[in-house]
């Protein structure tokens, strides 16, 4: 009964992780995939859950399991975070370029927003399959179960730094992505005003919106092309909070 609850234990932890963490989270893995694949992950990480755990009576392994739920949730919530920066970039730059106006919900990725904002999240998705990220992360995943062991529950008061620190850096990545097109832009806008102040007739403000469309589009690219090392260092960053967590 040790081991079975012990393993039970860690099926849940896994199960909350990859249905709210990327790339597992995303709407096109079905959810009894996402059960399947907690169950499986939590059989293969039995040998190191089983090792040092009792068994328990049936009102505390009730109680342990809720603490396993929200040790999982708390994971994927800081896998999600590091990855939030592409996202969160993508809408910048749909927000200065023009594009926010053209905005819809993606009910796949359950996420609202322009054009760059879908294709910056499906190109990091595809990104950490391509790099085997997911690997990485799920590596993470398991090491949590030597800082956190099965049963043992998390101090949430003692990991508000994490996410808050987690939350900060998600903004400040956003932003160190976007910030070569985000420069560009600015740069087109005071140049439309500078124009329209020295040629008023020209109506340069006019030429403003098909002007910062056509600069988004040229200059994604240079975006795009950073995305794979961007990946890879959030991955690293995911990685480390989830070791960050006690």
């Amino acid at each position: 009964m040790g081991w079975l609850e012990a393993v039970a234990l860690a099926g849940v932890r896994v199960t909350a992780f990859v249905v709210i963490a990327p790339p597992f989270s995303h709407n096109a893995i079905p959810m009894r995939i996402k059960a399947m694949l907690g169950v499986g992950l939590g059989v293969a990480v039995a040998p190191r859950v089983t090792g040092d755990y009792a068994p328990q009576e049936i009102g505390g392994f009730l109680i342990s399991l809720t603490g396993e739920l929200v040790i999982g949730l708390a994971l994927g919530f800081l896998v999600m975070l590091a990855f939030s920066a592409v996202q969160s970039a993508g809408s910048m730059i749909d927000l200065f370029g023009g594009f926010q106006l053209a905005q819809g919900f993606d009910p796949m990725s359950m996420i609202n927003g322009a054009q760059f904002s879908k294709l910056f999240h499906l190109v990091a998705l595809a990104l950490l399959f391509v790099t085997d990220g997911y690997q990485l992360v799920l590596g993470g995943l398991f090491r949590s179960f030597g800082a956190i062991p099965v049963g043992a529950g998390l101090d949430l008061p003692a990991n508000a730094d994490l996410f808050l620190g987690g939350l900060g850096q998600m903004f400040l990545s956003a932003l160190q992505i976007a910030a070569p097109l985000l420069v560009v832009l600015f740069l087109a806008d005071v140049g439309l005003g500078l124009l329209s102040r020295v040629a008023p007739a020209l109506n340069a403000f006019a030429l403003g919106f098909p002007l910062k469309i056509l600069l988004t589009i040229v200059f994604a690219g240079i975006v795009v092309s950073a995305l794979p090392g961007i990946v890879e260092t959030l991955t690293g960053d995911a990685v480390t909070a989830l070791l960050g967590l006690r």
